[in-house]
């Protein structure tokens, strides 16, 4: 069954989801809807919708100029096994002492690591992208240092590998948290698929803003591996859940954003420990 594909550009978070919610209302209905916002610091949203018969061209049309989008562009796609092909593409990823791995690659996993069980299905957060494997090389150089954390936060938590990685080398219970109901989800299933029930508390929350995260404060190790733009807005939020002498690992960050970042916490009395990028992606590690 072939498949179709309808994506547009806007700028503006609000009009983002509001075009993402009226796509879920056409004839015929997408299978699947998506509402990103673009990594290339240029402010601009991706609103893109999957269907399995072609969409409605004039629906799309009249969509994209009441919300000010540029005009929505119409693919098909080939018939494709997109986990197996995912499968094929996504070897296993050392990061310092963990190892990221799906489970057709459990046959692979050597002696004395920490393995991280990340099923290919869930690409986003294996580790191979240059912002979750800076946050796992950042964990494992803290803890090599002899860092222990004690009470960890990983918001925007993705898939939870890096709640996870923590989990893995300490023994207290990690909170991950993240604004999408479907990550969260997503979170749960890897926690339990890596033996990790309740040592990773999984919460579905904007930024600190719940219960059980405002009674766990002040942290001594944050995760945050999101874009610029929500780092930025978090950054009094965040350094003010951070305990004195805490650290914060940051990521989500393009290469020649890193500055500003530093910066912008340096103003909440955050500041950097240590940097690295890997391809287009920085990573920081801060100290308040």
């Amino acid at each position: 069954m072939p498949t179709f594909t309808a994506l547009t550009t806007l700028t503006g978070r609000d009009a983002a989801y509001a075009l993402g919610d009226a796509m879920e209302r056409l004839t015929p209905e997408p299978t699947g809807v998506g509402v990103f916002e673009m990594e290339d610091g240029s402010g601009l949203w991706e609103v893109g919708g999957y269907f399995e018969a072609a969409p409605d061209d004039t629906a799309l049309a009249v969509l994209a100029t009441a919300m000010g989008a540029k005009p929505f562009v119409v693919s098909e796609l080939p018939e494709t096994d997109w986990v197996a092909h995912v499968r094929r593409e996504l070897v296993p990823v050392e990061a310092g002492r963990f190892f990221v791995y799906g489970s057709h690659d459990a046959d692979k996993v050597p002696e004395g690591c920490e393995p991280l069980l990340i099923e290919a299905a869930m690409a986003f957060g294996t580790g191979h992208h240059g912002t979750t494997l800076g946050c796992l090389r950042a964990l494992d150089r803290l803890a090599g240092a002899g860092f222990h954390g004690r009470n960890v936060v990983d918001v925007g938590c993705g898939t939870a590998v890096l709640a996870m990685g923590a989990a893995r080398i300490w023994p207290e219970t990690v909170l991950a948290s993240d604004i999408d109901e479907v990550a969260v989800d997503v979170a749960r299933a890897n926690v339990t698929a890596n033996k990790l029930d309740g040592r990773v508390i999984c919460l579905e929350a904007a930024g600190f803003d719940h219960p059980n995260l405002a009674g766990a404060a002040p942290f001594d190790l944050i995760f945050a591996n999101i874009l610029k733009g929500p780092l930025l807005a978090l950054a009094e939020d965040l350094s003010g859940a951070l305990e004195p002498g805490g650290y914060a690992i940051l990521s989500g960050i393009l290469n020649e954003q890193a500055d500003e970042v530093i910066t912008h916490y340096a103003r909440s009395g955050t500041n950097l420990a240590h940097r690295e990028s890997i391809g287009d992606w920085t990573t920081l590690t801060l100290q308040k």
